[in-house]
């Protein structure tokens, strides 16, 4: 560094302090060693509390893992098994009628009824519409005679909710029918709650009522008004409110119920199955089994005692 210290002569006075100044030695390297061993001693103080606090209390945990045997037990089983008549929570089901529709017979068949297992309010009527209106009406339409918009577009036709045999079954025969589907209908149990299956049940019979009604059913002092009346006072076009028909160039066709496919009111009559009660109708026919024999063969004549024969 010496040798640098000694400038050429006519250098001016400020460019010597400047080369002085930028030549002189600075204490760089020294301040970043100290820098760099200050890191390194954070991160390993950082390490030693991580090791200090990696204990095995945390990984080995008294816990007992599920599907895995236990010495704890004399049936070595870690699971135990639930007290005797334990119920899960929400899962009580007290009251049978309620989740099934179906009541134990005097005959030892299950049998369906024409009850709600809660009184009907308004409230229920207006939540059993809005059910229907969402799940029955594609099918069914919103009056119930089962020409809904997708049978319009093809599908097979539903059942008419309006016709005699539907207004004779009783009301569990709707809750039953949503609950575990018929024929071509498919359950709707995860869609309606119980409650609600009900509600929608109700207001079946409403639907009935409005579609079935006379005179007779109008309250004292009640205005009736024709649905042609009010179509027109609502500017619809005419004929909206007139019956309901199948469109004639769809080739829909309403096949005879088949037996194979379950036809309402046919259930089998065994205990593993409900004994479809409909009241206010005719028992069907009872038919004898026909069983096949093979032909007796001819019987030749014989002298003596006919009788003995």
């Amino acid at each position: 560094m010496r040798a640098f210290t000694t400038f050429p002569q006519g250098l001016k006075p400020h460019a010597k302090s400047v080369a002085t100044a930028w030549l002189k030695p600075r204490p760089f390297k020294a301040k970043a060693a100290a820098g760099f061993k200050t890191v390194c001693l954070l991160v390993f103080a950082t390490e030693v509390l991580m090791l200090a606090g990696c204990r095995q209390d945390m990984h080995n945990q008294p816990k007992v893992i599920p599907q895995r045997g236990s010495e704890m037990f004399a049936d070595h089983r870690s699971a135990r098994p639930a007290i005797e008549n334990t119920v899960a929570r929400g899962s009580l089901h007290d009251d049978s009628y309620f989740y099934t529709g179906l009541v134990q017979g005097a005959n030892g068949y299950r049998e369906e009824k024409d009850m709600l297992p809660f009184p009907v309010t308004m409230t229920v009527l207006k939540k059993g519409q809005e059910r229907f209106n969402i799940y029955c009406t594609p099918c069914h339409s919103r009056v119930g005679n089962g020409v809904g918009a997708i049978v319009l577009r093809g599908f097979k036709p539903a059942g008419n909710l309006n016709d005699q045999v539907r207004r004779a079954q009783p009301l569990s025969h709707y809750f039953y029918v949503m609950t575990h589907g018929y024929g071509a209908m498919p359950d709707y149990s995860a869609q309606l709650t119980p409650e609600e299956r009900w509600s929608v049940a109700a207001y079946i019979r409403a639907i009935q009522l409005s579609q079935n009604a006379t005179p007779a059913d109008v309250a004292s002092g009640a205005k009736v008004e024709k649905l042609k009346d009010i179509a027109a006072a609502k500017g619809l076009p005419e004929g909206f409110a007139e019956p309901w028909t199948l469109p004639a160039p769809t080739a829909i066709q309403a096949y005879p119920a088949d037996a194979k496919q379950g036809t309402p009111g046919m259930g089998p009559a065994y205990p593993g199955d409900p004994k479809v009660f409909i009241p206010h109708s005719a028992a069907p026919a009872s038919t004898k089994p026909t069983t096949s024999k093979p032909a007796s063969a001819p019987v030749a004549p014989t002298t003596g005692n006919p009788g003995a024969r």
